[in-house]
């Protein structure tokens, strides 16, 4: 990634608009507010994009677009009790995606500013007689703690590089990279997208907390799509990423890439579907990111474990065993990359202007803390740099990088050796090996069942008599979260990088899970839902050749 220049660079035209507003607007409110506010910070996201997207040969949509979002944040109160104290699982929202201006016009964006402060201002304020008035209703909370935490006041300028995008050069290429789907006539729609990215964060507090930075992100995005004679909707991915679009790969990599998800999508067309089994299984590092990322990452975020509608499955569980004793779970927002990969969960700030920094979650399977933004919880006053959310939310706490660490760790043949083993002392017909996913949804609720869901792409039967490994279609992982970790085993030893866009209550934001592939004692697997609309009924269109009559 482009390194950014020195944090002692003069605050720009934006910081200072921003910053004046911010004065003017907090003095009047504290003079003639009532209640009046102890805290109010402004965030602007500056976000500018390309992407194009090729299908066969020609571009089936392009677009450029520039954006600057402000979100407003005014707490009423006290730090102890405010307007974002959570009552009956409910999650308060005051801010919206309000956009300004994308020149540095004083004016213009002092008036939009103005009006989204008097307007989260009055929503606070109203909020907060409610609740104290609810409060006298209600039986106390089991976390009695503070609702805004104390951080020290933040000050960096940093520039981002300039988004540096040759649009002819990139259309050409995907025309060309997209054109190679014609090989594969299971392909029925199939594409190759880039998207480009340049981000800049502006954040100012009544703390004194004076932030600006950035980032550039590029990926290319592979996907193929077919439909099994059975009506069986199947697809598959690859990808690639970078920060500058100019360190992608070369076309000769992207083509292979090309082609292995177009062999994936002939090959699962014919493959058998899937049987409900339980089993010994295999995931890749790939898929074991996503497995941690759904079934442990967004039970240890600090807001589930005081909020009382939330399961709370780790909430008690500090200080003791949640992990196999050869795992540790760390998440580092700072890890731009890992072996030459870019990291999508990359931070320097979070978005309450806190430093990112490395969080040790769980040490030798012993859980010591959880994920923090400002909202404390019982036995953790102070955010550890996770308070996160997309434009127009409400921060919470949220993933970053999180990488999963092992000390038994073997090769990936060995590895193998012991799947067949424990397919044979379990006495199983076969045993599974997860090699592509591509996302997955858990249910953190106490009114939902303690569950989760990861959507694999690319799953084989492994044999343990010797046949060759037997593809197969349509499976779903599920399960509970206790009972699946005392089932892994071992790891391989080395790990792969899965990025990603988490979506959950502060809108989405971009992760990366690093891990090794996973040995499971046992795994169980769903038949995904089958669509009732069977393959088209009319051949695919040939091309017209020159000369030609059709």
């Amino acid at each position: 990634m482009a390194l950014l220049a020195s944090c002692t660079l003069a605050q720009s035209p934006l910081a200072k608009i921003l910053s004046a507003e911010m004065e003017r607007n907090f003095t009047v409110l504290q003079q003639k507010g009532d209640p009046p506010p102890y805290f109010m910070g402004y965030q602007v996201t500056d976000t500018e994009s390309y992407v194009i997207v090729a299908a066969g040969g020609a571009i089936g949509g392009q677009q450029r677009r520039r954006a600057r979002l402000l979100d407003t944040t005014v707490r009423v109160g006290t730090p102890q009790f405010d307007n974002y104290r959570r009552v009956g699982g409910q999650s308060p929202r005051f801010t919206v995606a309000t956009p300004i201006a994308l020149e540095d016009h004083e004016a213009s964006i002092r008036q939009a500013v103005w009006l989204a402060t008097d307007r989260v201002y009055k929503g606070a304020a109203q909020r907060l007689i409610q609740i104290k008035s609810d409060e006298k209703q209600r039986a106390a909370s089991a976390d009695g703690s503070d609702d805004f935490s104390t951080e020290e006041p933040q000050v960096s300028y940093s520039a981002t590089p300039p988004l540096r995008f040759n649009e002819r050069e990139w259309t050409a290429r995907l025309r060309k990279l997209s054109a190679e789907f014609e090989k594969y006539p299971g392909a029925l729609n199939a594409d190759v997208s880039l998207e480009v990215q340049r981000v800049v964060q502006t954040l100012v507090t009544t703390e004194g907390t004076r932030l600006e930075h950035g980032r550039l992100f590029s990926r290319i995005y592979i996907t193929a799509r077919g439909k099994a004679a059975d009506g069986m909707d199947l697809s598959t991915s690859e990808a690639f990423a970078a920060d500058d679009p100019s360190k992608l790969p070369k076309d000769a990599e992207i083509l292979g890439a090309v082609a292995k998800a177009g062999r994936n999508l002939t090959e699962l067309l014919k493959a058998s579907p899937a049987d409900p089994f339980v089993g010994p299984a295999i995931l890749s590092g790939r898929a074991s990111g996503v497995f941690f990322h759904e079934i442990f990452g967004h039970r240890i975020e600090g807001h589930r474990q005081k909020d009382e509608s939330e399961g709370q499955t780790f909430t008690k569980a500090i200080g003791t065993p949640i992990l196999p004793p050869f795992l540790s779970v760390v998440f580092d927002a700072t890890a731009r990359e890992f072996e030459g990969t870019i990291l999508n969960g990359f931070y320097q700030y979070d978005d309450e202007g806190v430093r990112a920094r490395r969080v040790s979650i769980v040490d030798q399977g012993v859980l010591k803390t959880f994920l923090m933004s400002r909202s404390p919880v019982k036995g953790f006053p102070a955010s550890n740099g996770h308070g996160r959310r997309q434009a127009g939310q409400e921060v919470v706490s949220r993933q970053s990088n999180l990488f999963v660490e092992s000390s038994k760790r073997v090769g990936d043949a060995d590895l193998r050796k012991l799947l067949i083993e424990e397919i044979k002392r379990q006495n199983k017909p076969y045993g599974l090996y997860f090699d592509q996913v591509t996302g997955g949804y858990t249910t953190t609720s106490r009114r939902g069942l303690q569950a989760f869901t990861v959507i694999p792409l690319v799953v084989y039967r492994v044999y343990a008599d010797g046949r060759p490994d037997e593809l197969i279609r349509g499976v779903d992982i599920v399960g509970t979260p206790l009972s699946s970790f005392a089932n892994i085993l071992a790891t391989s030893e080395k790990r792969e990088v899965f990025n990603g866009i988490c979506g959950a209550e502060s809108g989405n934001v971009p992760v990366s899970a690093i891990a090794p592939a996973l040995l499971v004692s046992g795994i169980e697997i769903q038949r995904k839902e089958r669509q009732q609309d069977l393959p088209p009924y009319l051949p695919k269109p040939e091309e017209s050749r020159p000369g030609e009559d059709h």
